[in-house]
């Protein structure tokens, strides 16, 4: 099948990579000419401007943005004028669900289709596959359907769930039609959320982990600190590495991220090259506002959400008003910052 695909960053590019390799057609184009090029070396044809993309591809075409979500509305614009009634414009970002929705029923105006696809899978997904959410019209999505099987990791990526033999379905392949439009990326957006907290809870344990050697410090004493009732209980070195790897081998909280922390920790323990400064894309504010909308208590990932605010120093006027209240009850003074 054709495919048309813009915004060639650090996925856009291996996914056409990946529907090359399964013999599918593809016609790039990005602003940059760079990634083109690179791409038209390796058997995509290559275009220099939207209309010239827009008159490659065969029609009905088939157009995937793979570009930011704040540039997802400008993308359709500059598109819109070039293209014809039963076209499909498919958002493979993080767009908000919301969002979706509402381009589906300008889209449909025009009869335009709009298919939104939550897509995970990073950096590695050129080999690994894809892990895709999709939301649209089921006609339009079963059109799609080869695409997807190309991109998405495959059965054999995982060993099938027992119960599941007589299910059917294209969710074991790693691709899976969630409902009509919007329903793809708020899917993807509640699996974001599910990911600050999983990623947290790693950090949080891992950083308990390397304190456990408290014990052993020289403790000072003063108004400002707590004592540590107890040194004899943290006397412990443990090499995180070692752990890391351990918890891959049969464990309940094995996963990929812990195989990404593990190969983190052997290459430097301390982790020296990251600030930790912690971004967040959307999807986790997202995830807390429809579980505000839905009255479901999320205490994980909005504490999660609220830790990468922090990491960024988001929480610093507020620490500094604590102190200024310290100060004013009690005359404390802060402590320099333990190097």
């Amino acid at each position: 099948m054709q495919l048309g695909m813009i915004g060639l960053g650090r996925m856009g590019a291996n996914m056409v990579r990946r529907l090359l390799r399964k013999r599918h057609q593809c016609v790039v184009f990005n602003r940059s000419p760079k990634p083109v090029q690179e791409l038209v070396q390796e058997g995509a044809v290559g275009t220099d401007s939207l209309t010239d993309f827009v008159k490659q591809l065969a029609k009905p075409r088939a157009i995937w943005l793979m570009v930011p979500a704040a540039s997802v509305d400008r993308s359709i614009a500059d598109l819109v004028p070039n293209l014809e009634a039963e076209d499909i414009l498919i958002d493979g970002g993080n767009s908000y669900y919301v969002d979706d929705i509402r381009r589906a029923k300008e889209l449909a105006l025009r009869n335009i289709h709009y298919v939104d696809v939550g897509t995970s899978g990073g950096v590695w997904g050129l080999d690994r596959g894809y892990c895709m959410m999709i939301g649209g019209e089921k006609s339009v999505v079963k059109h799609l359907d080869s695409i997807f099987a190309a991109l998405a990791p495959g059965s054999a990526s995982a060993s099938q769930t027992p119960g599941r033999e007589s299910f059917g379905g294209t969710a074991e392949e790693g691709y899976l039609h969630c409902g009509p439009n919007g329903g793809g990326h708020f899917v993807k957006m509640i699996h974001n959320g599910i990911e600050y907290g999983l990623m947290a809870a790693y950090a949080e344990g891992l950083s308990i982990l390397r304190s456990a050697n408290v014990g052993k410090a020289q403790s000072s004493v003063d108004a400002e600190t707590t004592p540590l009732r107890d040194p004899e209980h943290y006397q412990f070195d443990f090499d995180l590495r070692d752990i890391a790897e351990v918890w891959r081998r049969g464990s309940v909280i094995a996963s990929w991220l812990l195989d990404l922390t593990a190969a983190a920790l052997a290459k430097d323990p301390t982790l020296a090259q990251f600030e930790g400064r912690v971004s967040d894309s959307g999807e986790g504010r997202w995830t807390i506002k429809s579980a505000i909308d839905e009255a479901v208590p999320v205490p994980v990932l909005s504490a999660s959400l609220y830790q990468r605010f922090a990491s960024r120093g988001e929480a610093d006027y507020q620490h500094r008003v604590l102190s200024s209240m310290r100060y004013g009850f009690g005359g404390h003074l802060e402590k320099a910052a333990s190097k």
